[in-house]
């Protein structure tokens, strides 16, 4: 495999590319003893006051039911930050972070609570010079949105004094369905001005998806080639090798499909086959997305275009793995999904008959997700007449995670005297090629909240796009019969193998 060596000397401190600093600010975690919040968000805010984006003033507040103290909280901020924190732990950084540490008990329906965070975000104000200015990120199951938001309303934290802000950072997922999503928009529209809406994709953060644009729009080379004249269809695949271990409460009712078909695979599908938008500020680059995900069109006949299973039990990585339905907590007539396949089309000029083949599982072969671009079969090869050549079609293969980068496979002659030609692949890895380490989706995501920054945010229109292409899916899933199954430690079942055969393709094996 060739690999791409890239000039890639970093930019002095006083470059136009150099990271913007936030400004005073404090930031609000609801749900902050979850998974999410304590492996994730709270390293993450570590990792930007190490790396120095945060100011001297920058200020956490956690809000839970649990019955802590601010030096309990602090110790607890300390310990997920030490194990779970991107960059080293540093005792100067953390002394620096702890002293705008504050943690307020309560539920999300105790007025006493709510309160009491405004008495703490006015003390802030005062001791720490956060100027008014607060970002509350609900990392909460949907069901608690509507509370905590009317909550906010109604003690005034959602209402900035003049010349501050105040702004609401949402995790996915954004509804179950269409309906659902819209009820959800309205709750959060009668409290904060669209432009304090922050809707996280945390996919929408990685570097790799950021660089979608970057390699599409920046380079000469793609760009004349991205369209129905050359691309033969589109694969997006996000596999994960685990199953859905300690889950099945949230998972089970909610499937393959909903949990990233409808947010990370449609975005990424969005950022494949937008035009190029009139630069990259938040509302051109929705407007682009938005066209794109208007545009999207089912097949006729999903029965055949829209596969859904669950793993079974069997070996994986030598070990003997429980199906999905005997997993704990799961119910035993479940027909949840955990492998979900689909074929969409993008009705406009520049993908008019070029399919995008979607799907998402668990219990697969290996961790990847990954965009490939297939082109178009050479039409014939004069190279070693009467042979079979050994390669297929070019493909450009966009590694979102975990070996992050760009791969490129053409046809290349093979050394000798017989005219042979084999596929050869050309590699652009992240490690190889820079110095710089890719800081967390999460970092990126919290620091564009502080400034305001919501051109990585989906949108409301483009949430409810993504529903509307969706629920025609489950609801024909949910009229006709059960989920096919599959075998852990595979690519998914035989279904979606031949969902592609149809049209005369297979999937990637990556």
């Amino acid at each position: 495999m060739t690999t791409l060596v890239l000039d890639t000397h970093p930019p002095s401190a006083d470059s136009a590319t150099a990271e913007q600093i936030a400004g005073p600010a404090g930031l609000v975690f609801f749900g902050v003893t979850g998974d999410l919040s304590r492996k994730k968000l709270l390293p993450a805010v570590y990792d930007l006051a190490h790396r120095g984006l945060l100011p001297p003033s920058f200020s956490l507040v956690g809000f839970a039911r649990r019955d802590w103290t601010v030096e309990d909280f602090a110790r607890i901020v300390r310990d997920d930050v030490a194990r779970y924190a991107r960059t080293p732990f540093r005792e100067e950084v953390w002394q620096r972070l702890v002293t705008g540490i504050r943690f307020v008990k309560g539920d999300f329906d105790d007025d006493e609570a709510f309160d009491q965070l405004r008495v703490t975000l006015e003390g802030l104000d005062k001791t720490r010079g956060t100027a008014g200015n607060f970002a509350f990120y609900l990392s909460v199951p949907p069901r608690f949105f509507p509370k905590v938001v009317q909550q906010l309303k109604k003690h005034g934290l959602a209402d900035a004094p003049e010349g501050s802000w105040r702004r609401a950072a949402i995790e996915k997922p954004f509804g179950h369905d269409l309906a659902t999503a819209r009820e959800l928009n309205t709750v959060v529209d009668e409290v904060f001005a669209p432009e304090q809406v922050f809707r996280i994709d945390h996919y929408l953060g990685k570097e790799t998806v950021q660089n979608i644009l970057t390699l599409r729009f920046a380079n000469v080379l793609f760009e004349p080639l991205w369209n129905r004249s050359h691309i033969d269809h589109v694969q997006i695949t996000m596999a994960e090798d685990i199953g859905i271990g300690s889950r099945a409460g949230y998972y089970d009712g909610v499937g393959a499909a909903r949990d990233v078909i409808q947010n990370h695979l449609l975005q990424l599908l969005a950022l494949t086959a937008m035009e190029e938008p009139a630069s990259l500020g938040a509302d051109a680059l929705a407007a682009e997305k938005i066209k794109v995900l208007g545009s999207v069109r089912l097949p006729d006949d999903l029965s055949t275009t829209a596969v859904r299973a669950q793993y079974r039990a069997g070996p994986q990585d030598g070990a003997l793995v429980r199906g999905y339905l005997e997993e704990d907590g799961t119910d035993p007539a479940s027909r949840t999904d955990t492998y979900a396949a689909l074929k969409l089309e993008v009705n406009s000029r520049r993908w008019d008959g070029v399919p995008f083949y979607l799907r998402a599982g668990k219990r697969l072969e290996r961790r990847v997700t990954e965009i490939a671009v297939v082109f178009k079969q050479t039409p014939s090869l004069p190279f070693a007449p009467g042979t079979d050549p050994k390669t297929g079609p070019n493909t450009l293969v966009i590694r979102v995670q975990p070996d992050e980068g760009v791969t490129f496979r053409f046809a290349s002659k093979v050394p000798g005297s017989t005219g042979e030609v084999r596929d050869v692949a050309m590699n652009f890895d992240y490690r190889d090629s820079f110095t710089e380490v890719s800081p967390e989706a999460y970092e990126r995501l919290i620091l564009d909240v502080l400034l305001g920054d919501a051109s990585l945010f989906p949108t409301r229109e483009e949430v409810e796009l993504s529903w509307q292409i969706l629920d025609p899916v489950e609801d024909h899933w949910d009229r006709h019969g059960t989920p096919a199954s599959y075998a852990p430690g595979t690519w998914g079942p035989a279904e979606a193998d031949q969902m592609l055969a149809r049209d005369g393709r297979t999937w990637r094996r990556p």
